[in-house]
């Protein structure tokens, strides 16, 4: 007999032998994402603001040349989140994924606060980095000589007469445009943007390596050793993106075998082009005359490469924008998941019958992005985006552990190495880090969750197919 209980109402789990039964059906995803598209969409949710921006904040006024090792630090610990993804991506190819591995193995209530707080943070990412491009936009629009006025250039509080940032409004919904043209023609649009990004990269590595002067690299911990603990927290941000990729295995020609390749191909690849452009950052510039804005920019202005400065600064907006796709991307995706699982209205699982596309929630997460990234200044929506992505590691890391024994036997095209230390390590350094959040970031959190949980009592938890699956059962 099924068990009513509340406990087991809440913690009931999603059998993980009929999960993958439900992709591909009428009115599903399509599978058209092979391993080089995924890889793309994972580098353009890794590599954007934290290489032409965070990393010369950090080396500035944090860590110093020890910049590299922050980025080291914070990629070691996003690995063995990485890691976990891998195995469950191996083994779970359905879209959702921390979601759904976080309902496969921890249950519903679990699965459901996650995909909850993923929409939000998924959401002000997009949000927090179209502000930041809307920027250079404005820059660039002024170096041709075109002086816009002042009430379109930023929100409310931002400078002096500043109504509306219309340039991240517009990207905002240029992006959920292009998500809503379907997948094939989003990832044909963030492979070659992501070509363009990585390029650019290769060029400021292959360039600076011919002006670094050792001299710049002492003294190597400016600000001790706290510096680069205090660095590798800022930067940890700038090292996650496989995460929202991961919610597209359902559109993964062979997810079992492409996705754990692609989720750690993209952040190897993101790691190794930190770590040389790092180098040559604090190698070019001493590290109190790099500027936290636009680091590589200056540094190459600065031995006399002005040229090269301007290509980088477009560049950069080229690629930060496919940060906004494979966010927006995640966030659309984890929507569709929880909508087809009943915790949400059925409505919002809808596909374009052309494009096999969630259009709905897609345009519902441009049109809010666009809203914060309009209304909002940058510092309050980025206190936004980090949280939900800690605890998502926490939640896939604990779960992987929990699975591997529960289920030893389970079929897995991709099994962690050391269990259960990596995931251990991604669990402490995931706690950790939520340590460094202002208490104004609890707050909001706090806000969010009470919302969740009346949602998830008043509609999610009875409308759930899980729940409709046990009273057939019972009838």
């Amino acid at each position: 007999m099924t068990s009513t209980s509340p406990r087991a109402t809440l913690f009931r789990r999603k059998p993980i032998e009929t999960i993958e039964d439900e992709a591909g059906g009428e009115g599903g995803l399509k599978r058209h994402l092979g391993l080089w598209q995924l890889t793309a969409i994972g580098i353009g949710g890794i590599i954007g603001a934290g290489i032409f921006t965070l990393a010369g904040t950090v080396a500035h006024g944090v860590a110093g040349p020890a910049v590299l090792l922050s980025f080291l630090v914070a990629g070691v610990a996003s690995a063995a989140a990485a890691l976990s993804y891998a195995e469950f991506a191996g083994m779970i190819p359905k879209a959702g994924s921390a979601y759904t591995y976080g309902y496969a193995v921890l249950g519903e209530i679990v699965g459901w606060f996650i995909g909850w707080d993923l929409l939000l943070e998924y959401t002000a990412i997009v949000a927090v980095v179209a502000i930041g491009i809307s920027g250079y936009v404005g820059f660039l629009v002024g170096q041709f000589g075109v002086d816009l006025p002042a009430w379109m250039l930023g929100a409310p509080g931002t400078g002096d007469g500043h109504v509306i940032d219309v340039f991240a409004i517009i990207l905002c919904l240029l992006t959920a445009f292009v998500l809503t043209r379907g997948i094939r023609s989003a990832a044909r649009f963030e492979l070659v943007a992501v070509g363009i990004k990585v390029g650019l990269v290769v060029l400021i590595v292959v360039l600076g390596v011919f002006h670094i002067n050792s001299a710049n690299y002492q003294p190597y911990f400016p600000f001790g050793f706290g510096g680069v603990m205090t660095g590798a927290a800022t930067v940890f941000f700038a090292v996650f993106g496989y995460d929202a990729m991961s919610t597209a295995a359902e559109e993964s020609v062979d997810a079992r075998k492409h996705m754990p390749k692609a989720i750690l191909l993209s952040l190897g690849i993101a790691m190794v082009l930190y770590v040389l452009a790092t180098l040559v950052l604090t190698g070019m510039q001493k590290y109190t005359d790099i500027d936290p804005e636009s680091g590589f920019s200056s540094a190459f202005a600065a031995v006399g490469l002005g040229g090269v400065a301007n290509v980088i600064a477009i560049g950069a907006i080229v690629g930060i924008i496919t940060v906004l796709l494979t966010f927006m991307l995640g966030a659309s995706r984890v929507w569709f998941s929880m909508s087809r699982d009943g915790l949400m209205p059925k409505w919002f699982a809808h596909t374009d019958p052309k494009r096999h596309v969630p259009t709905r929630v897609t345009w519902i997460i441009g049109v809010a992005a666009a809203v914060l990234a309009g209304l909002l200044p940058i510092d309050i929506v980025a206190e936004l985006t980090n949280i939900g992505i800690l605890l998502a590691f926490v939640v896939v890391c604990s779960a992987v552990i929990v699975l591997r024994y529960r289920q030893p036997d389970l079929p897995r095209t991709f099994r962690l190495p050391f269990m259960p230390v990596i995931p251990a390590i991604g669990v402490i350094a995931s706690l950790w880090l939520v340590t460094f959040l202002q208490w104004e970031t609890w707050v909001r959190f706090a806000v969010w969750f009470a919302i969740g949980l009346g949602v998830y009592l008043g509609y999610s938890r009875k409308h759930s197919k899980l729940a409709a699956d046990a009273g057939a059962d019972r009838s």
